[in-house]
């Protein structure tokens, strides 16, 4: 990606998916090139957290809700230390934030950061052929880069890695282990592998008096359980879940430690368990996301952001090599597999985000579950 700070108004941009179609606009945040795959976020709020979500790495986020930017950026909402996401669309960004938190524009935070972005586009246009063609390789080009040749433009497009086959997750985890302390009397310990966490999730889990020991995504089993931890969280993540090593998570689930896994972690717990994972055709990006869990019955609107899936049968208990496993939640939309839970050994997952900063909060009782985990086995 390369990239100007400087930008005067109305700069020229255009955006170039892999299969030819070309969208036409202004340039928003910094002036140049930028590649990624192209998805669409269906949240109407919480673009703050969309874009400091180190899931998002290597994607250009096309925002569906047509005016974005109106409650400016702040120094509180961040999920990470920087923006992860390869590029941004909108049709009408905000003129003048209005929000007693707000400290910049959104376009100012873009800017100061190096995301290279388009406005004044039709993104329910781009919407409906990302659906019907699928997530795709796109580019941004802007100032200067969008005076160069279609062709030549096309061509840069299709030359950029695909998402299927990235292991992305040591890119964006943190370098050495931190402690996030727990709130109030400690209660438990939990070793959280970093493969792209968000900063609500520790958050989320020292509200409940655990004590989070966050690792790199490389981190070892002895050194895993060298911080004596009472369960093992699997965060969410960026790429390509048939990259990733599973030798840590079998471990986990050998030594019958209690194990939580979202999103990422979900698609690896699928994956160490012995189920395939493949591709959506544009995934599920947004914070509306219905999802059913079927040890209650009960529907939850669900934070998602994710482009593959387990694939694991929604009718019948499987046994795996770590004991029976069955689906525990499935979304309403498509029928994806949105949850794991294993029946002989202390472990579950789910695909979605429960921490949901932005909200919805359905879900945040799945904290309260992994701590029951942990109880029943202390017991």
């Amino acid at each position: 990606m390369t990239t100007s700070t400087q930008r005067p108004a109305r700069v020229p941009a255009v955006l170039v998916l892999e299969d030819g179609r070309t969208f036409c606009g202004r340039a928003y945040g910094a002036v140049g090139e930028t590649f990624g795959e192209a998805v669409f976020s269906t949240g109407m709020t919480g673009y703050q957290e969309t874009l400091t979500d180190p899931s998002y790495h290597r994607q250009v986020v096309v925002m569906t809700a047509p005016h974005v930017g109106n409650t400016g950026v702040n120094d509180e909402d961040q999920e990470s230390s920087r923006i992860w996401v390869a590029g941004y669309v909108v049709r009408d960004p905000a003129r003048v934030p209005s929000n007693w938190r707000s400290r910049r524009t959104l376009d100012e935070e873009l800017t100061r950061q190096g995301v290279v972005g388009i406005s004044g586009i039709d993104t329910r246009a781009l919407t409906r052929h990302l659906r019907e063609r699928g997530a795709m390789r796109v580019g941004i080009f802007s100032g200067d880069k969008a005076l160069t040749d279609g062709a030549a433009l096309l061509a840069a497009v299709q030359a950029a890695p695909q998402m299927k086959g990235a292991d992305l997750s040591a890119e964006v985890a943190t370098k050495e282990p931190y402690v996030v302390p727990a709130i109030g009397e400690k209660k438990f310990t939990v070793a959280a592998i970093d493969l792209g966490i968000k900063g609500m999730t520790p958050q989320r889990m020292a509200e409940r008096g655990i004590e989070v020991h966050v690792l790199p995504a490389g981190a070892t089993l002895d050194e895993v359980y060298a911080v004596d931890p009472d369960g093992v969280f699997l965060s969410n993540g960026p790429g390509d879940p048939a990259t990733a090593d599973l030798t840590v998570i079998q471990g986990v689930l050998e030594r019958k430690t209690p194990l939580f896994g979202i999103c990422f972690g979900n698609q690896l717990l699928g994956r160490a368990v012995g189920f395939g994972t493949y591709k959506l055709k544009y995934g599920h990006r947004g914070i509306n996301q219905p999802v059913q869990d079927r040890s209650t019955g009960k529907v939850e609107v669900t934070a998602h952001n994710h482009g593959f899936a387990v694939d694991a049968p929604l009718d019948q208990v499987a046994d795996t090599p770590y004991g029976r496993v069955e689906v525990s939640h499935v979304c309403l939309n498509d029928d994806v597999v949105e949850g794991l839970r294993l029946l002989d050994t202390p472990a579950f997952s789910v695909q979605y985000h429960p921490e949901a900063a932005a909200g919805p909060h359905d879900a945040a009782y799945l904290f309260d579950r992994f701590v029951k985990l942990m109880e029943g086995q202390r017991a």
